[in-house]
């Protein structure tokens, strides 16, 4: 057992320390920078090199925020398909090993290739067997109480419906891409087992976006798998602030695209002024059928068409089909001088 100090001990320490005899031990501070600051204020972290997070956390969250969109859109999607509600949400996202993200994979189960043709290398998607099953089971007809979920890889009938729901989730994905740039997804093969595909070496980083399907009385997770390497050359465009100037600029696209739409069928009232001159209030007042109106536009100038009361074409006037009419010649320009 420790040692216990009596009161003459306990004194004759505190007067060393008062009178300096003793010095304090002040903890050595290891952290190196260039600005000077306090140890007890520096947040210090583990680091594994193993696992270098090659993605800002701006990044990711811009990340996150675009496959939000497409968890709407996709659900959306699945509810029109099926008649029934689904719901999917982001469950998580987050960096890891190429490795780690298949060692937490079931197997059997749906694991598709995807690839784009603006994009270098592949992405995958899986979807777990405890909601395939329960679409599969929707698709032809049952109410999924009592199902029984198969331990086997997916029949060639089974493949064939479950892909009607991936092609529908490639296109919402796209859709939700489209804000950092135009790009369309298609399946390149499908596996059942996670073990046999290396798209990457087991130690590369990849961006892996869970999400949670539910339907009624059934639930699943779907798994989004991006390696750095395929998204490297837009990683840059998916800062927060590039993200929303793209949304911001999408949104006013179609606005206008919509204002046009109404726009277009609006009633607009065109005229052609013929000739244009001065007369007297007397002259005016005198006038009598069979009279002449006399001006001084020669008869094959060109006609000035306007449109609500506004000069904007000039035409030559002429007959068609027994009617009078009007042929644009051209707009008038800023500088033209009609009369």
């Amino acid at each position: 057992m420790a040692d216990i100090l009596d009161q003459s001990e306990v004194d004759a320490l505190l007067a060393a320390v008062d009178s300096g005899t003793i010095e304090e031990e002040h903890e050595e501070s290891r952290i190196f920078s260039r600005s000077r600051r306090q140890a007890e204020r520096v947040e210090v972290r583990p680091y594994d090199f193993k696992r270098p997070e090659r993605v800002s956390k701006d990044q990711m969250r811009s990340l996150q925020t675009l496959h939000e969109a497409f968890a709407r859109n996709f659900g959306a999607s699945l509810s029109g398909f099926l008649r029934t509600i689904i719901e999917v949400k982001v469950a998580t996202c987050e960096q890891m090993t190429y490795s780690e993200f298949i060692s937490g994979l079931p197997n059997p189960t749906s694991f598709n290739l995807i690839q784009s043709s603006a994009l270098e290398g592949q992405m995958c998607l899986e979807i777990s067997p405890l909601i395939i099953y329960p679409i599969i089971d929707r698709l032809l007809g049952g109410t999924s109480q009592d199902l029984f979920i198969p331990q086997r890889p997916m029949t060639l009938i089974e493949t064939r419906l479950i892909g009607n729901v991936t092609r529908r989730g490639l296109a919402a994905l796209s859709e939700a891409w489209a804000g950092i740039r135009q790009m369309d997804f298609s399946v390149a093969t499908t596996e059942s087992n996670p073990q046999l595909v290396q798209i990457v070496p087991p130690n590369e980083v990849v961006v892996v976006v869970g999400f949670e399907i539910k339907m009624t009385n059934r639930a699943g997770t779907m798994n989004l798998c991006i390696p750095y390497n395929v998204i490297e050359p837009v990683v840059e465009e998916l800062s927060a602030q590039s993200w929303f100037v793209a949304a911001k600029n999408q949104r006013s696209r179609s606005l206008e695209d919509r204002i046009t739409r109404g726009l277009s069928r609006a009633p607009l009232l065109v005229t052609g002024m013929l000739a244009q001159t001065t007369i007297t209030l007397r002259d005016l007042m005198e006038m009598s059928v069979g009279d002449l109106i006399s001006t001084d536009k020669p008869a094959g100038q060109d006609v000035v068409v306007c449109v609500e009361g506004e000069r904007k074409l000039l035409a030559k006037i002429g007959q068609f089909k027994g009617k009078r009419a009007l042929r644009i010649v051209r707009g008038i320009q800023e500088g033209d001088r009609v009369v």
